[in-house]
């Protein structure tokens, strides 16, 4: 690099002693913007971005308004039968009645307590697991095998077992809700754990770092990016087995409501209950998105 910045030198120089022959000729008329040499910064606006653009705050919303636009328009032009697909103006109204007579709040705190009990206790026993098989080779040999048979067979699948085992209360459906999350939750963290690069295992070592230090300062930061991607399918797992599990023998939730207006062919109380559902998810999901940027707020990506 040396030698060629040396030979860039002398040659330089070299044209700077030559006669006026040799000379360059002087630029044009340096007042005409044209023949001005470009810029860094014109370099850079020129330059082709190739990421995904700038954030727009609450970008997130325009699809779900877009498809709430194309219903409306669809259901006003009279594309919809009323019969087969409410409208939105119906199904606004029908919301407001069953907020008016309390049906709806009710049959909402059922189900979210359903589904935050299943969350919760499938959140710390995927976790729990994947630490014990993550962190340990005797650990992996035990529980890996089952909890991979396990992924391959739905949960919805053990429904009649667990009815079997647990009867039709309340207890049978957290633990449909508490499978589904737990597997994801595991997979995920479980992968993130043994994905960590061995060097830094090896510079923990080298450092000599206590056990619990070496979980705080290595293992804990690098499971994170994993088990913020098993919350996120864990929250939307727990919506899907609440649908399920409420229209099996319930007697409350949104589930349930959805069930009992199917068989009056009220389309507009089912519309309502789904809307319910997926402001839900699509609620939870935003706040499981907002602690990740919080918390892994030292990573750069895409996702900016």
């Amino acid at each position: 690099m040396t030698e060629l910045l040396s030979k860039a030198r002398g040659s330089h120089r070299s044209a700077g002693s030559a006669g006026p022959e040799n000379r360059p000729l002087p630029p044009h008329d340096t007042t005409d913007p044209a023949s001005e040499p470009p810029t860094v910064s014109d370099a850079r606006s020129t330059r082709r971005r190739l990421g995904p653009g700038r954030a727009l705050p609450f970008g997130r919303l325009i699809g779900p308004v877009l498809v709430v636009a194309a219903w409306w328009a669809a259901s006003a032009a009279g594309f919809l039968d009323p019969r087969i697909l409410s409208g939105p103006g119906t199904v606004v109204s029908t919301a407001a009645d069953l907020i008016r007579s309390g049906r709806l709040q009710d049959n909402v705190l059922i189900s979210l307590q359903r589904a935050g009990l299943g969350l919760f206790f499938g959140v710390a026993a995927g976790v729990i697991l994947a630490v014990a098989a993550g962190l340990s080779r005797t650990g992996e040999y035990l529980l890996d095998g089952p909890l991979q048979i396990k992924r391959a067979i739905p949960s919805l699948a053990m429904l009649p077992l667990l009815i079997l085992w647990l009867g039709i209360g309340e207890q049978m459906k957290v633990t449909v809700i508490a499978l589904g999350v737990a597997v994801n939750m595991y997979i995920n963290t479980y992968s993130s754990l043994t994905g960590i690069d061995s060097r830094y295992v090896e510079l923990a070592e080298g450092l000599d770092l206590s056990r619990p230090q070496f979980i705080r300062k290595v293992v804990v930061p690098g499971s994170l990016p994993g088990f913020f991607v098993g919350l996120r399918l864990g929250v939307t797992a727990s919506w899907l087995g609440l649908i399920v599990v409420e229209q099996i023998n319930a007697t409350s939730g949104i589930g349930y409501m959805m069930f009992q207006a199917q068989q009056y062919a009220q389309s507009d109380v089912i519309i309502v209950g789904l809307v319910a559902y997926g402001i839900f998810g699509f609620a939870s999901d935003a706040a499981v998105r907002a602690v990740e940027r919080r918390v892994l707020s030292w990573r750069r990506t895409l996702a900016g």
